[in-house]
């Protein structure tokens, strides 16, 4: 299955996100959670999961705006 490159990235970035944070966007973006059913879920606070949300956010977008990798660079 051939997949869309942007989606791939989209998907490896999500996939390097540290635990805690890949949880936490998941439970967000996926099963369509609120922050305070994910608190619930994980024994956090709140705050914390906006938090989390927040980093995981940055750090795909950070992915995303950067400029694809030249295939030389892969190995």
């Amino acid at each position: 299955m051939r997949c869309d490159p942007e989606l791939r990235r989209i998907r490896r970035a999500i996939a390097r996100l540290p635990h805690a944070q890949r949880m936490v966007f998941e439970a967000a973006r996926f099963e369509d959670l609120k922050n305070e059913e994910i608190a619930e879920r994980m024994g956090l606070e709140v705050a914390e999961v906006e938090a989390l949300l927040v980093k995981a956010l940055g750090s795909i977008f950070r992915v995303m705006d950067a400029p694809p990798r030249p295939w030389w660079r892969f190995w």
